[in-house]
């Protein structure tokens, strides 16, 4: 079988240039289509959702929080996050706002909410200024 596959491509390199660009054309075709195929499967996936529900164990209220892979943002009221200790805030999925340790958070529901306590927008976190 491979001494059949180097006399194919030492006679494609001497005078069958035409069979070697079309065996490319043909290479590049399966390929495209098939990298075409997986972005279509991957268009089709539904989201995935996940609810946490906590329930408050005084009232028996409880409360819903979703997230959802679609858009990573988290949706509850309080989507800023600061540290006690800086001066800078983040929205709560930037990647800066998870070393800031849990005793450490506080919250705030608007931009103008975190500056008037005190604080700047994070550099560091896209979306912010």
């Amino acid at each position: 079988m491979i001494p059949k596959l180097v006399k194919f491509c030492k006679l494609a390199r001497r005078g069958g240039g035409e069979l070697y660009l079309t065996a490319v054309i043909v290479l590049v075709a399966v390929i495209s289509f098939g990298l075409g195929r997986l972005s279509k499967i991957r268009e089709e996936k539904t989201p995935i959702t996940i609810e946490n529900v906590k329930e408050n164990a005084e009232t028996g209220e409880s409360k819903s929080l979703s997230t959802s892979n679609v858009d990573n943002e988290i949706k509850t009221d309080k989507i800023f996050v600061a540290s006690k200790n800086g001066k800078k805030y983040y929205y709560a999925w930037c990647e800066s706002a998870n070393v800031i340790k849990e005793q450490n958070r506080v919250w705030f529901a608007t931009q103008a909410e975190a500056e008037k306590a005190g604080y700047q927008p994070a550099a560091n976190c896209k979306g912010l200024k």
